[in-house]
């Protein structure tokens, strides 16, 4: 590897040698391979971060190319696992780093096995109850987090450093009520996922080069072109968290099933049961159309469509009712 690779942000004097060392010497975790994550994670493999390790649960689809960097036609046609295609396009951007994908559902039962070791985590995700697992490891661990979110032209970030700022329970002790927005609903453009995931980054790199962040709430709208910091929030005293050191989401039960992201999907995973994709794309072929590689089983089931992994977990598109995806997964896969 050329001597200059990491030659134009060394020079940036509050970096310098001592940051990129540094930096080049730690381990991050990205929870979410879309479109928050692909950018987070492209920065910082240009960056040099040692070791990336890529948290996701989903595949490609030909609808997340607008605005998730990294992946291409090719990816989605394929019906690759994100994590797989994301670690395939950075390993060619960077080789000197190491690149682990996880094709996972981060849940209570393997959140310390895939975030235990991290230096930083990176929030890429789209729902609460992942982040305040995220929340609960970091907390127990002291490690900082980055949490972030978009949807429409509007997004938001804000770092938390346990020990040093408010947690995600301070700022959020429940999660919002009632209809909430979501990308499927409002849709989303390209420039506020990307700003986002690029103010989260920002303040990861200083973290890892060892420079202090000032966690601020920074909210941005890319289309009225409005962008606002508030001071960052106090710690609750009594915050059950990171004052209580009470983890709730680590410590509860794994989830059965849940509903993706108002993409008319929901996800099953009963429980950890490897299978064999192979014998199973056999078994389903005369049930319905099927693709298969090495990762993941798609059958397409009249109005349905199942994608099964390795790990026996599925998601079933065509559907919101967790009743129906159970069903339809007991019927064709079994539990």
């Amino acid at each position: 590897m050329a001597n200059d690779r990491y030659s134009r942000q060394v020079r940036f004097a509050p970096l310098g040698e001592e940051g990129q060392r540094r930096i080049q010497a730690s381990r991050v975790a990205i929870v979410g391979c879309g479109a928050l994550g692909t950018v987070q994670a492209e920065i910082l493999a240009r960056g040099g971060v040692g070791r990336l390790r890529l948290i996701d649960r989903d595949f490609v689809e030909y609808s997340n190319l607008q605005r998730q960097f990294l992946f291409n036609e090719s990816d989605a046609r394929e019906g690759l696992p994100k994590a797989v295609a994301a670690a395939g396009h950075l390993a060619r951007i960077n080789s000197g780093i190491a690149i682990e994908p996880a094709i996972a559902d981060l849940t209570a039962a393997n959140a310390l096995d895939l975030l235990g070791d991290a230096d930083l985590i990176l929030d890429a995700t789209d729902n609460f109850e992942t982040r305040y697992l995220i929340n609960d490891v970091a907390v127990k661990r002291g490690v900082a987090w980055i949490y972030g979110a978009a949807v429409g032209s509007y997004g938001l970030k804000l770092a938390i450093v346990p020990g040093q700022t408010a947690c995600f329970r301070c700022v959020y002790p429940d999660p919002p009520e009632g209809v909430q927005q979501t990308c499927e609903t409002a849709g989303v453009l390209g420039p506020i996922t990307a700003a986002v995931a690029a103010l989260q980054t920002a303040d990861a790199i200083k973290i890892l080069a060892g420079a202090s962040v000032v966690a601020r709430l920074t909210t941005i709208d890319v289309w009225s072109g409005e962008i606002r910091q508030i001071e960052p929030p106090a710690r609750d005293p009594s915050c059950p968290c990171c004052v209580g050191r009470k983890f709730s989401s680590l410590e509860g039960a794994r989830r059965v099933s849940v509903s993706l992201c108002g993409r008319n999907a929901v996800q099953v995973h009963e429980r950890e049961r490897p299978i064999d994709l192979e014998q199973l794309a056999k078994e389903l072929r005369p049930a319905g159309e099927v693709r298969a590689n090495e990762y993941a089983v798609r059958v397409v089931l009249e109005s349905y469509e199942m994608t099964i992994f390795a790990d026996g977990r599925a998601i079933i598109k065509g559907t919101d009712d967790p009743a129906v995806a159970r069903s339809l997964y007991a019927r064709y896969v079994g539990f």
